[in-house]
């Protein structure tokens, strides 16, 4: 499958970021405090076994668990912001029969440590996937998994180890990815409350995180469509929605002031040409926070992009819709690491739910 616009035009790959939980976490307890707190139970527990801490180069300790056949082809998942490793749940649990399925928690995130420094930016978290991949996979290739964030992250990697890409790593998926920076709008509505009409962009992240914890300290009730406007396709499971913000109150106030006006600074449009393994794009079909438009943009400037719409999916498309991204997961992954019957398939158009 050829990429789906070769002539368009070559763009940023911006701040994906905000993504999973800037308007959730706004919304944040306020919003299901009649639900259960979600996270506590085994449904939404981490992958098995637990391969950390793994120290990185600042001497962080990254939390890094496993699931899968020891000796499988590996899939390393970095997750969006403000969440964790147990948003790829639907993931792992259905690819580990065949792949060793890895997930980190990035710095500051999840059950890794708040580096000391406070350092939370990109491209420390770039280095911590290339430390990541020495400890689990030092002489086995792979295929890089990034949600939103998580998609930034591996972009920061190419920037700084474009050397990695081909030896060491045959794929990359970017989901929910950005095109451009967070201010060009891709949030929709929620762009006018992050947007700085006087001050610094950091100073617009503090606005936005002493919001965030002033209505989780609110007593009043926020209508539940809130969080599904922004983040979800209007039919996302209740535990889906109620997890994702539970996620997003746990998140320390570092992510939400430096990690967020980093993430609306930065532009990686230069790494995109050393990306030069076969490399999928999905988007959720209903995705407000990247639309489709956005994935179609930015498969366009990858040397070897091709994008896939997940039907009936918003932003948090491997929570919302695993049985439609999982299949196209499985064998993107067998294509690139040369696995299975599937080497060769002509790639060509645009891919949707897994029909040509």
């Amino acid at each position: 499958m050829r990429k789906a616009m070769s002539n368009a035009p070559k763009v940023a790959v911006g701040a994906a970021a905000a993504a999973g939980a800037v308007a959730a976490g706004l919304a944040g307890r306020a919003l299901w405090r009649h639900r259960r707190p979600a996270g506590g139970d085994r449904a939404w527990g981490p992958p098995p076994q637990d391969l950390g801490p793994i120290e990185a180069f600042d001497g962080t300790e990254l939390a890094v668990r496993a699931a899968g056949p020891p000796d499988g082809s590996i899939l390393l998942f970095s997750h969006g912001f403000s969440l964790d490793m147990t948003t790829w749940r639907e993931q792992w649990s259905d690819l580990a029969d065949e792949f060793r399925c890895i997930a980190l928690d990035h710095r500051a995130h999840g059950r890794s440590e708040v580096p000391a420094t406070g350092d939370v930016s990109l491209r420390s978290m770039g280095r911590d996937l290339a430390t990541v991949l020495d400890a689990v996979a030092p002489d086995r290739r792979v295929v890089l998994i990034g949600h939103s964030m998580g998609a930034m992250a591996i972009l920061a990697l190419a920037e700084q180890r474009p050397d990695l890409f081909g030896p060491r790593i045959g794929g990359v998926v970017f989901l929910g990815a950005s095109a451009s920076d967070l201010l060009r709008g891709a949030m929709g509505g929620v762009t006018d409350l992050l947007r700085p009409r006087l001050g610094s962009l950091a100073t617009a992240a503090r606005r936005v995180d002493r919001l965030r914890r002033a209505i989780l300290a609110g007593p009043a009730e926020v209508p539940a469509i809130v969080a599904r406007v922004t983040q979800f396709a209007p039919d996302a499971p209740d535990d889906v929605v109620d997890h994702v913000l539970h996620l997003a109150e746990l998140t320390t106030s570092l992510v939400w002031t430096d990690g967020l006006s980093e993430l609306m600074r930065m532009d990686f449009r230069h790494a995109l040409a050393r990306l030069t393994v076969p490399a999928l794009v999905a988007v959720g079909d209903q995705d407000r926070v990247t639309p489709p438009a956005v994935a179609v943009e930015l498969a366009a400037a990858l040397p070897d992009g091709r994008l896939f719409l997940v039907e009936g999916a918003g932003h948090i498309a491997m929570l919302e819709r695993p049985e439609r991204l999982n299949p196209e997961l499985r064998s993107f992954a067998r294509e690139a690491l040369s696995l299975g019957s599937d080497r060769g398939r002509k790639r060509q158009g645009t891919r949707k739910n897994g029909a040509a």
